[in-house]
C-alpha cells in the first residue's frame, strides 16, 4: 500500500484532463525560482508557459512509453522492453529509424502509478474510438499509449513528399482501441478539427499534427501545372482525401 501527499492535492497543481489510464496535471506557478530567473518565471506564467505532467494508472491499462519519459513510479510497477523477439526488434528499429520515434518503447505493467517527466509542451489525450480505431501522427508527437494499441509505419502515397521540405516519407500510425497521449506545441483549445466525408483537404505546410488512418495522404502541386503552382505562390501542398478527421494547428511549427 502507498499514499501520496502534496501532489495532486497541492493547491499549486490543477488537473487538466483525465481519459483512460491517463491524468494530466499542470503546475500553476513555478515556485522553485531564484532571483536570477524570477523575472523569466513571472512572464512564463503570464503567457501560459507552465510545467505539465502525465500520471498513468497501471491498474486501468498497461502503458507503452516513449523512451526516457519516465520520472518515477510507486507500487507494483514492472518495466519491459516490449520486444517479443528478433523479428520484432528489427521491425521496431526500422520503424523508429524512418519515423523519428524511439526504436524501443518500454512497456510498464502492474497496478501502481507511473509518473512521466514534466514538460512545457501541451498534452493531448485522444481516444482512438473517436478516430475509428486508427490515427497517423506527425513526427515527435507520441508520448505514451495503452499497450493494447499497435504501432505501424505509414508511408505516403507518393514520393513527391521528399521535396516538400521538413516532411518525411513515413509517419507513425497507431491502431486499436485505447487512449494515446501526445505532446503538442499547440494547446487543444487552439487545434482545429476538420471532419471529411469523402472530400479533400489541402494544407500549405506541416500544420496537420494528426489524421485518420483511413485518409489517403499525398503531397501534390497546388495547381494543375508547374506554372500554375509557381504563379499561386504555394508550390507543394499536403493533401488528405477520403473520409476521416484531420487535426490542424493554427500555425506551423516555429512560425510566428
Amino acid at each position: 500500500m502507498y499514499r501520496i501527499e502534496n501532489f495532486t492535492n497541492n493547491d499549486d497543481i490543477r488537473v487538466l484532463d483525465t481519459l483512460g489510464p491517463f491524468t494530466v496535471v499542470e503546475y500553476q506557478r513555478d515556485l522553485s525560482v531564484m532571483p536570477g530567473n524570477a523575472q523569466l518565471a513571472y512572464y512564463c506564467n503570464a503567457m501560459n508557459v507552465r510545467k505539465r505532467q502525465v500520471l498513468c494508472d497501471l491498474s486501468k491499462a498497461q502503458i507503452t512509453l516513449q523512451a526516457g519519459a519516465m520520472q518515477w513510479t510507486v507500487g507494483n510497477v514492472n518495466a519491459t522492453t516490449g520486444v517479443k523477439g528478433v523479428g520484432d526488434l528489427f521491425g521496431k528499429a526500422l520503424r523508429g529509424g524512418v519515423t523519428g520515434e524511439s526504436a524501443i518503447k518500454p512497456e510498464y505493467t502492474g497496478n501502481g502509478l507511473l509518473v512521466l517527466e514534466p514538460t512545457y509542451k501541451h498534452i493531448l489525450l485522444i481516444d482512438l474510438a473517436d478516430w475509428n480505431g486508427s490515427i497517423v501522427l506527425d513526427d515527435g508527437l507520441f508520448l505514451a499509449c495503452d499497450s493494447r494499441l499497435k504501432h505501424k509505419t505509414v508511408m505516403r502515397s507518393n514520393f513527391s513528399s521528399a521535396a516538400a521540405g521538413n516532411e518525411g516519407l513515413f509517419n507513425l500510425g497507431i491502431v486499436g482501441n485505447g487512449v494515446v497521449c501526445l505532446e503538442s506545441l499547440c494547446p487543444k483549445e487552439e487545434l482545429i478539427t476538420i471532419d471529411l466525408q469523402d472530400d479533400v483537404l489541402k494544407v500549405d505546410g506541416n500544420m496537420a499534427i494528426a489524421w485518420s488512418g483511413s485518409l489517403n495522404f499525398t503531397v501534390e502541386r497546388s495547381g494543375k501545372t508547374l506554372v500554375g503552382s509557381a504563379a499561386s505562390g504555394e508550390g507543394l501542398v499536403n493533401v488528405y482525401r477520403g473520409t476521416g478527421k484531420v487535426l490542424l494547428a493554427p500555425v506551423r511549427d516555429g512560425a510566428v
